[in-house]
């Protein structure tokens, strides 16, 4: 399911028209990447939660060449889901 999907399925759950369920999808998920950025965590009981895992800097090697190159510290978004969610999937 891509956005556009879930905006059209919203729309039809919710009896609102498509423009109306878009800004509230975008709403979402820009309030979800706002709240990421600022290093907090989303969770959504029993579907998922998304937090930012940091990464210590190291030195790496460049496959190409051998060369060691030195890597920054970086933080990166992950997702974990929820106990119904992992039970629903399987039972498919």
């Amino acid at each position: 399911m891509n956005k556009l999907e879930l905006i059209s399925v919203f729309s039809k759950e919710a009896n609102i028209s498509k423009t109306e369920a878009a800004v509230v999808v975008s709403k979402l998920f820009d309030s979800m990447a706002d709240a990421l950025a600022n290093g907090d965590r989303v969770e959504m009981r029993g579907l998922c939660s998304f937090f930012v895992k940091e990464y210590a800097g190291y030195t790496g090697r460049n496959p190409k060449t051998g060369e060691h190159v030195s890597v920054k510290p970086k933080k990166l978004p992950f997702f974990k889901p929820g106990k119904a969610l992992k039970e629903r999937v399987d039972l498919s």
